[in-house]
């Protein structure tokens, strides 16, 4: 009897791996929630350090909550001597990702936890040491949320050839990078904006780079390899890196009425577009209204940005007419970014500035309930065959 084929889901689409917690998308609305938050109301009222503790604790922060975690945040932004002096020697060849993951692992390394111990000890035997592994996980967690954003700010100044500005204790997370990259803090609707953008990338679910992160923990290795693994993933421009490649399509089309043109060569050409179509969103990112508006504001600041908003604008609108396809949030993060004054090749690694907390809230949800994450594959090889002899 012939055996069934089996029913293969290529790229895992539609497949339900596991069961989280940290965030879904609201069937009935089409909304991102974080801990059953719209994510649209968390960027319009809460400050980035509050979704922090919201995506690591399951609820916002009360004022001393907040007091604390901002404070222990504030107080580890500094990246030790020997990692800001190793990272220096890389080659300025190598993206500004490579850095990041080399920076990750570095630490991880040297045991940058609260504790000044390595991570990486297996599961506990007991619940007391299920205990300690998950607050240790936690104090890591937000030691790597602090430093990420002065390694990303010296890297971007190193590029241009300028020395790194140390981190600012006063400053809040978004201006504090402001202050790191350029010496300088903008006006608040810019820092807000910014700020914005860190709560729309923080989390989503059991995308590319979390789920990697999530199989690498399964194995029961430590958070800063999960994390180094999850910097891979979002490095590629199918994810993470689609913010970086929607600016090379403004770099080509620099009028609205070259748009069409470009548009009908393109997919003549087979090529992606970037910045369009979502695996979970079929109507379209709830998170890009949000970001959209942001665009909005920032473009009327300067003839440049406007001009870069009609392009995107009719770019949107030629995409939907084509192929009915709606834009996702990295469409119009990356213009908001460029307009901001960050360098291209800096926008994903902030995304990782932000998303280190979803990241480290799946790795500390994976360990607490943890399977080993082993798929199986159906072989297309050669049948059983018998080896010849040799020759």
């Amino acid at each position: 009897m012939t055996a069934t084929p089996p029913d293969i889901k290529r790229g895992l689409a539609g497949v339900v791996a596991d069961s989280s917690a940290v965030s879904v998308v609201d069937e009935e609305t089409g909304s991102l929630l974080y801990r059953g938050y719209p994510v649209p109301d968390l960027a319009a009222t809460r400050s980035f350090e509050e979704v922090a503790y919201l995506i690591w604790h399951g609820e916002l922060p009360d004022a001393t909550e907040l007091a604390q975690l901002t404070a222990t945040e504030r107080a580890r932004r500094q990246v030790p001597r020997q990692v800001a002096q190793a990272l220096a020697q890389l080659p300025l060849t190598c993206h500004p990702m490579d850095v990041l993951r080399t920076a990750v692992s570095y630490l991880g390394a040297e045991g940058r936890g609260s504790s000044g111990e390595a991570g990486g000890a297996g599961p506990g035997p007991s619940e007391e040491a299920g205990a300690a592994q998950a607050d240790d996980d936690l104090e890591q967690s937000i030691d790597l949320w602090a430093k990420l954003p002065t390694i990303v700010a010296a890297e971007q100044r190193r590029r241009r050839g300028l020395a790194p500005i140390p981190p600012d204790p006063s400053l809040s997370f978004a201006e504090n990078f402001f202050h790191m990259c350029a010496g300088a803090v903008p006006d608040p609707e810019v820092v807000r904006s910014f700020e914005i953008s860190l709560v729309l990338y923080a989390e989503h679910g059991f995308n590319a780079s979390t789920f990697a992160a999530r199989v690498i923990t399964s194995t029961g290795s430590d958070l800063y390899s999960a994390v180094t693994g999850a910097v891979g993933a979002l490095k590629g421009p199918l994810h993470g890196g689609a913010n970086e490649a929607v600016m090379g399509i403004f770099g080509e089309v620099k009028e609205p009425e070259e748009v069409d043109e470009w548009l009908t060569n393109a997919l003549d050409a087979k090529q992606k577009v970037m910045g369009f179509g979502h695996r979970v969103y079929k109507h379209g990112d709830s998170r890009v209204p949000t970001m959209r508006t942001v665009l909005q504001q920032l473009a009327q600041r300067s003839a440049e940005g406007q001009q870069l908003l009609a392009v995107s604008e009719r770019l949107e609108q030629a995409m939907l007419e084509k192929k009915g396809l709606y834009p996702n949030l990295d469409y119009p993060s990356g213009p908001v970014y460029f307009l901001m004054g960050f360098d291209i090749p800096t926008f994903t690694p902030i995304f990782v500035m932000s998303r280190i907390t979803g990241w480290t809230a799946h790795i500390m949800e994976q360990k607490a309930n943890n399977a080993l994450i082993r798929p199986l594959s159906a072989y297309v090889g050669h049948p059983r065959r018998p080896l010849p002899g040799r020759r």
